[in-house]
């Protein structure tokens, strides 16, 4: 189902159902290059929340004991079809995030690949055997902890909910992630290429809503027992202190800030332009895109100038349009 934009309508994934928010609450979804309103993303109420959460819970019973090599199996599905579908993936996120449709494209197809290492990584979950007392073996083996709440940013819209999933699921965990309402379909797309290869019921649940809201229920929940979450320090510190007060522990993927050193022994054009790339990608939105630029000062003249025409020659717009290397910021904010 799209809407009139050729923009799919978006939907939650819980207990393996696509639904709609309980109360019917949505929010707009904007296409940054053209401001127009594409569709509405549904917010969760917590009743639905808790669904989601019951799912994840029977989810993760039943996918932790599932054997490896089908676990293992499902995931390459996975990916196999994120790879076939990251054309169709990329125009989606080019419409409600706006970078360019290369850049687009190019996060599905890595998406996939980051699945497979996952994928593969299941079967690597070693444990391990301590030296003890005579006539004593202490023996580690490794478990899956339990459903996850994960919470990511739309900078990366495929690319980053995939990381929560791929890795939690390689684990054994089931999960609910909340990603983003500012590029929902994209996730949605992404969790029915799991849906799609085969993956039971409730093991991975896909929420939108507000984010004060999910997060605060989702960390006080019973049933989750790991939070991890992408974005910034402040809000890292606020959901990191939330689980603190349950005694859950905390992944957290935080902030950025990434000078660039220029040595004196280094190309001046080729590190210019290669900074450059590094600047404009994603419109700047990149945890890791250049902050400051350290130059050595013999060749900071060289580095300047090419950096300027690098500049100068960046075609700013639609990242739909084939010839636009930069897209619109995805937001005002």
């Amino acid at each position: 189902m799209t809407t009139d934009h050729g923009y799919p309508a978006v939907r939650m994934y819980i207990a393996g159902e696509w639904c709609q928010g309980g109360t019917g609450r949505t929010a707009p979804i904007v296409n940054p290059a053209t401001e127009e309103v594409i569709g509405e993303v549904p917010l969760a109420t917590t009743a639905d929340l808790d669904r989601a959460l019951d799912a994840a819970t029977e989810g993760f019973r039943i996918w932790r004991g599932t054997p490896i090599a089908e676990r293992t199996r499902i995931l390459h599905a996975a990916a196999d079809l994120i790879a076939e579908r990251a054309a169709d993936i990329g125009r989606v996120m080019t419409r409600e995030q706006g970078k360019p449709l290369r850049e687009s494209t190019g996060e599905a197809r890595r998406t996939a690949e980051t699945l497979r290492w996952h994928a593969d990584d299941a079967r690597r979950a070693y444990g391990r055997i301590i030296p003890s007392a005579p006539g004593t073996v202490l023996t580690v083996r490794r478990e899956p902890i339990g459903p996850v709440a994960a919470f990511v940013p739309w900078n990366f819209p495929v690319g980053g909910p995939n990381r929560k999933i791929s890795s939690a699921l390689s684990a054994g965990c089931s999960l609910v992630i909340k990603a983003s309402e500012e590029t929902p379909a994209t996730a949605m797309e992404l969790v029915r290429c799991y849906a799609d290869a085969g993956l039971p019921a409730g093991v991975l649940n896909l929420v939108f809503g507000e984010p004060a809201e999910v997060s605060a229920h989702l960390i006080a929940s019973p049933a989750t027992r790991l939070i991890a979450f992408t974005g910034s320090v402040p809000v890292g510190k606020l959901l990191a202190a939330k689980a603190g007060e349950v005694m859950k522990p905390s992944l957290m993927e935080l902030g950025g800030h990434a000078p660039v050193i220029v040595c004196a022994d280094a190309d001046p054009v080729k590190a210019a332009r290669r900074a450059a790339q590094a600047k404009w990608a994603n419109a700047g939105q990149v945890c890791t895109s250049p902050s400051r630029f350290l130059v050595h000062e013999s060749i900071v003249e060289e580095f300047t100038a090419e950096f300027v025409r690098a500049a100068e020659a960046v075609a700013v717009g639609d990242g739909l349009d084939a010839g636009t290397a930069m897209g619109p910021l995805a937001n005002e904010r």
